[in-house]
């Protein structure tokens, strides 16, 4: 059996973004697997740790750079890996048009995408290649056990939680509650260097982007710089409700 992981490398949490010439500028930025595309590498670890005959393939699709996010994951304990190279930034739907291709040509009966990704701050591309695909999908996931080719688990809804089992392939939604992420250790970044990473470029799967950026800006609000001082708890109490109805108009 094989499971696909898809991941996405985006700006670390503790990063400051930075605008240049209308786009995100990431040229000296720190980045990282983004977290909930974590969630799901570690649960694809955890059902090939089970011992139920699983491969793990990690895809990426993007620029070269997101070379280093592969091999991350490949440290991590993935098999191999797979970059779809792109210099022009991809919607979702293209991205998923991508996904879909990659998981029939590789015979994937499993696919795992975070819940939302944080570069395009979407929860779609789950969605999207479920419905290319024509499978179900089980989003919001926050247990999973697979037995007799059956997923089964818990998930979040608007009313709660709620308990599911689906037959395979399936496409599956991670999120933060699922498991906790392993690291990478030194041994393993080293065996990661001779590991398959695939390289193949976005031109053989025929698709283009639907939307199109034309620019990026950072939206800063000035602070009121108000300091209350020389009142008693109950005065500064109520000035600082006004300044926040009147002035900040936040409440």
């Amino acid at each position: 059996m094989l499971i696909l992981s898809v991941i996405r490398q985006v700006l670390d949490a503790e990063e400051n973004v930075r605008i240049k010439d209308g786009r995100v500028d990431l040229s000296s930025s720190k980045l990282v697997i983004d977290t909930m595309d974590e969630y799901g590498v570690e649960e694809a670890l955890r059902l090939r740790d089970s011992g139920t005959g699983v491969e793990v393939v990690v895809l990426a699709v993007g620029p070269a750079r997101c070379e280093e996010a592969l091999r991350t994951a490949l440290a991590i304990g993935a098999d191999r890996a797979i970059l779809v190279e792109t210099a022009e930034t991809l919607d979702v739907i293209a991205v998923s048009s991508v996904v879909a291709q990659v998981a029939k040509n590789e015979g994937a009966e499993l696919i795992f995408c975070g819940g939302q990704q944080a570069d395009w701050d979407s929860q779609g591309l789950g969605a999207a290649v479920a419905e290319r695909l024509n499978w179900p999908q089980a989003a919001w996931t926050t247990a999973l056990k697979l037995a007799d080719g059956k997923l089964s688990g818990t998930h979040d809804v608007d009313e709660g939680s709620e308990s599911f089992t689906m037959a395979l392939p399936a496409v599956v939604t991670t999120q933060q509650g699922l498991n906790e992420p392993r690291y990478p250790t030194l041994p393993n970044i080293m065996k990661a260097k001779r590991k398959e990473l695939k390289k193949e470029p976005l031109e053989q799967f025929g698709v283009a982007a639907k939307l199109k950026l034309v620019s990026a800006e950072v939206q800063v609000k000035g602070r009121l710089g108000k300091i209350l001082d020389g009142k008693d708890a109950v005065a500064a109490a109520g000035e600082l409700v006004d300044l926040l109805r009147n002035e900040a108009r936040v409440i």
